[in-house]
């Protein structure tokens, strides 16, 4: 080993010299206490902190991408739901009728009183349903009745979605 000098005990904790083509390190450095090898208290609590910042940042993220998710997909399902029961009253050539439950978030596809298809968006989405209309009802030839356009938003948290059945029966996102 080789001794390392005065002044590069003052301005290193860990002082290397070059020594014949080898990198030793100085043990008087080490003798002396002045390598440190750790971390200091305060060093821990601003590392700790910086993650906590930027774990949070990274939970309120994840939670909207949640709710969008989820949005999207009862979106989705209730746009399913409209065009199954179009679909069901043409083929069947019969009058099939789409009722909206919003306090339970649900909806209800009937043929004749028979419940032809049964969707909860709200036990399995997690989202809120709103409508201006309680039900859409498709006449046999795929037309729908009814005066005025339906629309029904799907909610969760910040995130809201709207679709629009027309009174011919159309849906729109």
């Amino acid at each position: 080993m080789s001794e390392c000098g005065d002044d590069a005990m003052r301005t290193a904790f860990a002082w290397w010299h070059l020594a014949g083509g080898k990198i030793v390190w100085c043990a008087r450095l080490e003798w002396k206490g002045l390598v440190r090898r750790g971390t200091t208290l305060p060093e821990l609590v601003i590392v700790l902190v910086v993650v906590g910042i930027l774990g949070a940042i990274a939970v309120v993220r994840a939670s909207s991408l949640r709710d969008r998710l989820s949005v999207r997909a009862a979106s989705a399902e209730v746009v399913s739901t409209f065009a199954f029961a179009r679909r069901w009253a043409v083929t069947r050539a019969s009058r099939t009728a789409v009722g909206i439950d919003t306090s339970d978030a649900s909806l209800i596809v009937r043929s004749y009183g028979d419940t032809v298809a049964f969707r909860r968006l709200g036990r399995s989405h997690g989202v809120a349903l709103s409508a201006t209309r309680d039900s859409m009802a498709y006449a046999p030839n795929g037309l729908g009745y009814g005066a005025s356009n339906l629309s029904i938003v799907v909610r969760r948290g910040a995130t809201a979605d709207t679709i629009v059945v027309s009174r011919l029966g159309r849906v729109r996102r």
